[in-house]
């Protein structure tokens, strides 16, 4: 992955291991930032990265309104790998499940990859340099919106491409 590269310069070769671990931290802070998402019905984001002793941690989240987010930025991260953020409480308005065009934009924009959290409890990654998003885990495997109705965003497959999900969300 493009990732690796920037390590490489920045990081002790301990680090280098540490990549693997990216999702597990992404599963437990989003986990917990949806329920806060759920309460409040709004956004939170923020970076994952490494700090200046080699240590994978996610920055403190921001919060941003009801459709979205733009993150402080991370004094404590070095190095960032990538940005996260939930897509708030559930809502028969918006098209909540997928990360969107403007996600994907947004990554690609700042040279990183990205992390989505879904009111469903999905779990997405956004690939900045393939510009494709996949479901790393479907529905229910982060903490869910107790208002979520499955299938209110029609079929959700479980990769798209940037154009894909433009043309999804028009």
């Amino acid at each position: 992955m493009k990732r690796f590269a920037l390590f490489a310069a920045c990081l002790p070769a301990m680090a280098l291991a540490q990549p693997a671990d990216e999702e597990a931290l992404m599963r437990a802070t989003l986990t917990e930032l949806n329920l806060q998402s759920f309460e409040t019905g709004t956004e939170y984001c923020g970076y994952v990265g490494f700090n200046d002793a080699g240590e994978l941690i996610a920055s403190p989240p921001t919060a941003g309104d009801e459709s979205s987010c733009l993150s402080d930025d991370p004094t404590e991260i070095a190095v960032i790998t990538a940005s996260y953020h939930t897509h708030g409480d559930f809502s028969t308005e918006y098209s909540s499940e997928t990360p969107s065009g403007a996600d994907m934009e947004g990554d690609e924009e700042e040279g990183i990859d990205g992390w989505v959290a879904t009111p469903g409890g999905r779990l997405w990654y956004i690939d900045t340099t393939d510009m494709v998003t996949f479901q790393i885990c479907g529905i229910g495997c982060l903490a869910q919106d107790p208002d979520f109705i499955e299938g209110d965003d029609g079929f959700i497959a479980e990769e798209y491409t940037y154009d894909e999900l433009v043309e999804r969300l028009e």
